[in-house]
């Protein structure tokens, strides 16, 4: 099969006329299949063409008239047979309410760093304003100060809890 001169003309016409490529290969034949067409076409770069001609007349829509609905009463969905009479329930016990007190940093940079000083970054560490906390740490009680610490570390029973409340949001 070889694209002859003739045959692109040909292509060329029937492809300007809106014909699909399936119809343009069986009208070409001989060896010429859809996929060739489709190759050959984009090769001589004819993308823009007329719109194959429908065989339905187009259809008319109708306007449909716009009216204000009642809105429908809630879906209860499941057995309302064996639906119990509503109950209370208590709320969940709330931790007690601690003070909260942030302490006002002194901002050290790592050379002025000691044991007994908070190490809670502040700050991006690439930039020249990046500092440490530097409030009293106690020492053995790890690397925080007592704010810092709460933040740091949370007991898994909260951050548990924490995480399924964001899931059911």
């Amino acid at each position: 099969m070889s694209w002859t001169d003739e045959r692109v003309e040909l292509l060329r016409k029937l492809w300007l006329e809106g014909h699909s490529a399936s119809q343009i290969a069986n009208e070409l034949a001989n060896g010429i299949t859809r996929n060739a067409v489709i190759g050959k076409v984009h090769r001589l770069g004819l993308s823009g063409r007329a719109k194959a001609p429908s065989q339905a007349a187009p259809r008319q829509r109708i306007a449909k008239p716009r009216s204000v609905a009642p809105r429908p009463a809630p879906i209860v969905r499941g057995n309302l047979a064996f639906a119990l009479a509503p109950r209370i329930v208590e709320a969940p016990q709330l931790r007690p309410v601690e003070e909260v007190v942030v302490p006002i940093s002194e901002r050290v940079t790592i050379m002025e760093l000691r044991e007994s000083m908070c190490r809670w970054p502040l700050g991006d560490p690439a930039s020249p304003d990046f500092r440490y906390c530097g409030c009293e740490a106690p020492i053995g009680e790890g690397p925080y100060c007592k704010y810092h610490a709460r933040i740091a570390y949370q007991p898994a029973q909260d951050r548990r809890r924490d995480r399924s409340r964001g899931a059911a949001r």
